[in-house]
């Protein structure tokens, strides 16, 4: 319950502190599964489109492995053609995200359609339960948790319902990411 709390004063302490924090968690991070077009202008042969592996390393010509894990387009970009540099002198790298596949959260336990479901940086709680089709008649509204893990420390994040379903306590429908599991008793 410790971390509960904690979490949710960490959040609120980031974004007094630092409005651009909340700016930050709405850009996309790559992630195992995106398919990516890396490409250099005016060389054919440094053109490639890949799905980034489960490790995360995409390998380009001249430039190596990356670990694109969690870096932006626009930080991979960066980082190709910082490799490069020393093969392609201004080089003029093009990073294109194609299918943004490792956004996914699931849905397991007392819903209609449980499983995995796509979802966008705006999805939030409400939203992917409404994506599953609903609570069945037997679910226990009141007692929803999201399971969250992040830099190896797990999170269990509470969730009612029946509060945000009739205007209430509304912030704690909070924006889902990447992994994370929201589970209906």
């Amino acid at each position: 319950m410790k971390r509960i709390a904690a979490y949710g004063v960490l959040f609120t302490l980031l974004a007094v502190a630092n409005p651009s924090a909340l700016a930050q968690e709405k850009v996309y991070k790559i992630g195992p599964g995106d398919v990516l077009e890396i490409s250099v202008w005016k060389d054919e042969t440094l053109s490639r489109q890949m799905i980034v592996p489960p490790d995360g390393m995409v390998s380009f010509p001249l430039a190596g492995d990356i670990d694109a894990t969690d870096l932006s387009v626009p930080e991979l970009r960066e980082a190709v053609t910082k490799r490069l540099s020393e093969y392609v002198p201004d080089a003029t790298v093009t990073v294109m995200l194609v299918g943004a596949n490792s956004l996914t959260a699931h849905v397991i336990g007392k819903v209609n359609r449980p499983g995995q479901y796509p979802i966008t940086l705006e999805t939030d709680v409400m939203k992917i339960l409404a994506m599953a089709g609903g609570l069945n008649p037997y679910a226990s509204p009141n007692k929803i948790i999201i399971l969250r893990q992040e830099e190896g420390i797990d999170y269990k994040i509470p969730f009612r319902y029946g509060e945000v379903e009739k205007g209430v306590n509304l912030k704690q429908n909070i924006l889902l990411r990447r992994g994370d599991v929201v589970v209906v008793p």
